[in-house]
């Protein structure tokens, strides 16, 4: 045996062991990464923080004008999935005015979906009165052809930067703040919509949108959260809410 076949031979479970120690490695971090998802801290809880998504069950949250909640969204892996078309629009069981919003959504490749707020079961769709914030894959849905339709904007009215914007298949965080129909919201930490619901400001742009006519948009203090099928896979998880 010549000096190189020695060296390879005591080499080779070296790096045996060491390519099992970097997967062990691999899976304790995701471990830890997921076992971070879903939870509280103590000064989130110290703040009045809520979550309305656990990790495990979808107890919050029913379907749009139905008592429970259909089979199509499911829990997988700490996250809340839209599984298949026709789950149908999901919302919070309770109702909220003033509050501060998080969470963290990912959508599949040509996917589209959307988190409602102020919504209500007036109508007969869950976007009858409500406002959404978008998610979309930019780059591949047919959805993509105006600014105010691209992820983090204020549906058809107040277009998103794109610097707030990732590609499909990476989380994205959104913080949406309501307070005295004062609304502000974050994508990616990226401040995407800064508007007063009811101003000048807010009237003069909802003229100009797809929602100039209906009845009732945007017009409650109080309403569900809400997140739509739009038959595409969406995911979502670290769900948590503050009243203010």
């Amino acid at each position: 045996m010549n000096k190189i076949s020695k060296i390879t031979n005591t080499l080779n479970p070296l790096m045996n062991c060491l390519k099992v120690s970097l997967s062990l490695l691999a899976i304790s971090l995701s471990s830890l990464a997921f076992a971070q998802d879903n939870v509280l801290t103590d000064e989130e809880k110290t703040q009045g923080w809520q979550l309305l998504f656990n990790g495990s069950d979808m107890s919050l949250w029913r379907n749009f004008k139905k008592p429970d909640l259909s089979d199509k969204w499911q829990v997988i892996n700490g996250e809340m999935r839209l599984t298949a078309q026709g789950g149908g629009d999901i919302l919070t069981k309770k109702t909220y005015e003033n509050f501060d919003l998080k969470l963290e959504w990912q959508i599949s490749k040509a996917g589209n979906s959307g988190i409602f707020i102020m919504a209500d079961e007036l109508g007969s769709q869950i976007y009858s009165h409500a406002i959404e914030v978008q998610i979309l894959d930019n780059e591949r849905h047919s959805d993509n052809k105006f600014a105010s339709h691209l992820s983090g904007s204020l549906y058809d009215i107040i277009a998103s930067p794109v610097e707030s914007q990732k590609v499909a298949g990476q989380w994205n965080q959104v913080r949406i703040l309501l307070v005295n129909k004062s609304l502000k919201v974050w994508q990616n930490h990226v401040l995407t919509v800064d508007i007063v619901i009811g101003s000048k400001k807010w009237h003069d742009l909802v003229a100009k949108s797809k929602f100039k006519d209906w009845q009732g948009f945007a017009s409650t203090d109080v309403g569900h959260i809400g997140l739509q099928d739009h038959s595409d896979p969406v995911a979502f998880k670290n769900i948590k809410i503050k009243q203010r």
